[in-house]
């Protein structure tokens, strides 16, 4: 059968075995491009993410006014507009990209001028309101449609604010501390759940100072931010596909160099950990006020046990769900998720599609609203997998086929490169066959 560009064959694997040095981290990228592009001067970084997401981001940045200069070995360099954007002639278009969409919105709300967000299909579908009322509050002036973008921002000066975010979000914290980071005053917010904190250690790498407690952040505005040197940290929630491949095959063995372990987003490894993987860390170092260190995996004699994620948990680990949930029925217990509505709203309805995937290949799976239960001792077959054009389906589910009985067809594979266009080539080179 002829195998379509968008379609990825994935065989059977006998074992996961190799060394690997991944991409830059995505949502570090993100943040390190907005805040050159914001800042005075001109700043370099090496293993700037390769997804296309944040190719949005500095596409956007450049439309702003700010000089994007990439190389051919992942290094770019930023000439920022030193707190001042150029309002951009066309809509800015933030792709499939929500973090370059919620969050730009925050740096933009307090400039002059009006800015057009556009994303494409699957981007216009996801929620916005969860940023329109922090920053209406503060005084900004936002037009939604039905609560999607298009969005338009009509900037002007802006009151500080103390916000409680009323589901856990990333996106919308950093949207709220880059407004108040140009507004006069004490802008706080703070949220239930501790969210990722890279923006609070990007904005202070930067020179912006600002103050945490166990669950506020607050930034006094205005400040100004300044160009810096960095290498980007190799992405841990890409790391995920791997670690939770090599937690498959007992005789396993793979090795990560230079992977950021931000304590916020390192909380996989705890629950391979908890499941019976064994984890080494190595080389633990800071860089830019991100830990980054070398990390070991290899697979238990005796396979996987069992695992709960509900709460905070499901929030600190909300990208890498879907691919613990592939690998759940290969465990001796089974792997039960909870507390994660918010896959619901991601690219797609992960949820839904995870269940329908998990059933086509032969898994029994229960689906709630906000999670899903799967069964352990189980015996997957390869299937044609719907990735809804989803990157993390996509990848989570190439993942599952390597301990499938036959071959499985990855549809729609070609949304891998949103966030890690290498991860074929990768799971190629470390999956023996």
């Amino acid at each position: 059968m002829p195998i379509a560009a968008q379609e990825r064959l994935i065989r059977p694997a006998r074992n996961v075995y190799g060394s690997l040095r991944l991409p830059g981290d995505k949502s570090i990228s993100h943040r390190y491009a907005m805040l050159a592009a914001f800042a005075e001067g001109t700043s370099r970084f090496t293993n700037f993410s390769t997804g296309a997401d944040c190719a949005s981001t500095l596409a956007c940045m450049e439309a702003l006014g700010a000089k994007v200069n990439k190389t051919n070995d992942n290094s770019v360099e930023i000439s920022g507009v030193a707190g001042r954007v150029i309002p951009a002639k066309h809509p800015l278009d933030c792709g499939n990209s929500g973090s370059t969409m919620r969050m730009i919105s925050g740096l933009l709300a307090p400039q002059q001028g009006s800015f057009t967000l556009v994303g494409d299909a699957s981007l216009s579908r996801r929620p916005m309101e969860r940023i329109r009322k922090p920053l209406e509050t503060m005084g900004a002036r936002l037009t939604l449609t039905e609560g999607h973008a298009p969005l338009t921002i009509h900037g002007n000066p802006l009151h500080p604010i103390d916000y409680t975010t009323p589901v856990p979000s990333a996106q919308v914290k950093t949207c709220v501390l880059l407004a108040g980071l140009q507004t006069a005053g004490t802008t706080t917010v703070r949220e239930a759940v501790r969210t990722r904190d890279h923006s609070e250690l990007a904005l202070r790498a930067f020179g912006a100072t600002l103050t945490r407690t166990l669950d506020s952040v607050s930034i006094p505005g205005p400040q100004c931010l300044y160009a810096i040197s960095a290498a980007v940290p190799g992405d841990i929630s890409s790391a995920a596909f791997f670690l939770c491949a090599a937690a498959l095959f007992p005789g396993s063995g793979l090795v990560f160099d230079s992977l950021g372990l931000n304590p916020t987003r390192a909380t996989l490894l705890d629950v391979l950990t908890a499941l019976g993987a064994h984890i080494a860390v190595l080389n633990l170092e800071e860089k830019n006020a991100e830990l980054v260190g070398t990390v070991q995996v290899s697979a238990p004699p005796q396979g996987l046990g069992s695992a709960e994620v509900s709460g905070a948990l499901a929030a600190q680990l909300i990208d890498e769900l879907p691919v613990l949930a592939a690998i759940a029925p290969y465990t001796s217990g089974g792997i039960r998720i909870r507390g994660a509505r918010e896959l619901r709203v991601k690219e797609s309805d992960r949820i839904a599609l995870i269940v329908k995937n998990l059933r086509t290949m032969g898994a029994e799976v229960a689906e709630f609203e906000d999670g899903l239960d799967v069964p352990g001792g189980q015996t997957l077959h390869g299937a044609t997998i719907d990735s809804g054009g989803d990157h993390r389906i996509a990848m989570a589910f190439s993942v599952a086929a390597l301990r499938a009985e036959g071959e499985t067809l990855i549809q729609g594979a070609e949304s891998a490169a949103i966030s890690f266009p290498e991860f074929f080539n990768l799971l190629d080179l470390v999956a023996e066959r």
